[in-house]
């Protein structure tokens, strides 16, 4: 038996994705035993984060500051902007370092089974940024799902009169596949073999 506060510990970790409640048991006792090199800081941690944590008015990319650090970088392309289905996606591509562009999060993907509908997610916010200029190329990033393809679909529709370049991850990517559980040699595929919207 342990104490309510060390049951609520373990719920609130098993609530966290590719956690159980075994998994979830040892972090805790893990946290326990290195309380002072592995509980502290990562309350701090938390802590710090909560206190700060914000979504860029930008990109809607998730920081600690607005504008997000992508979108702040000087190093990065303004001409390329890259459209993905969530932050998961953005920080996946990201992390592969393999595109010197921007990014654009749409909040998700269309899905009538959903209800998911193109007033739910910030198209209107990226056709705003399309249409403002300084745009040269636009890469549609939706995960090679029906959904994903669907919302690809639609946004080619929505900026096919701008004057941009409409391009998309080349289908190499698994199907029903997630991009934020792909390796950065698939996603380097990916990127290196996009092609226009038809």
């Amino acid at each position: 038996m342990s104490s309510p506060e060390l049951d609520a510990l373990t719920q609130a970790l098993a609530r966290l994705p590719g956690l159980g409640p075994r998994s979830a048991r040892r972090a805790v006792l893990h946290l326990i035993k290195k309380r002072e090199t592995a509980l502290r800081p990562l309350l701090a941690a938390l802590t710090n984060v909560a206190d700060r944590l914000s979504v860029c008015s930008t990109c809607g990319n998730v920081d600690t500051r607005d504008p997000c650090g992508v979108c702040s970088d000087p190093r990065r392309d303004a001409k390329l902007l890259c459209v993905v289905e969530g932050v998961s996606d953005l920080w996946a591509l990201d992390r592969s370092r393999l595109f010197p562009g921007r990014f654009h999060v749409l909040g998700g993907r269309l899905s009538a089974l959903e209800g998911v509908r193109p007033e739910d997610l910030a198209i209107d916010s990226l056709v705003s940024r399309v249409a403002a200029g300084g745009i040269d190329e636009v890469v549609l990033a939706m995960n090679a799902t029906l959904e994903g393809q669907t919302t690809a679909h639609y946004l080619a529709d929505r900026l096919e009169r701008m004057p941009v370049r409409l391009t998309q991850l080349a289908h190499g990517l698994p199907v029903g596949g997630e991009l934020d559980y792909l390796d950065e040699g698939t996603l380097a595929q990916a990127l290196r073999a996009r092609r226009p919207v038809s």
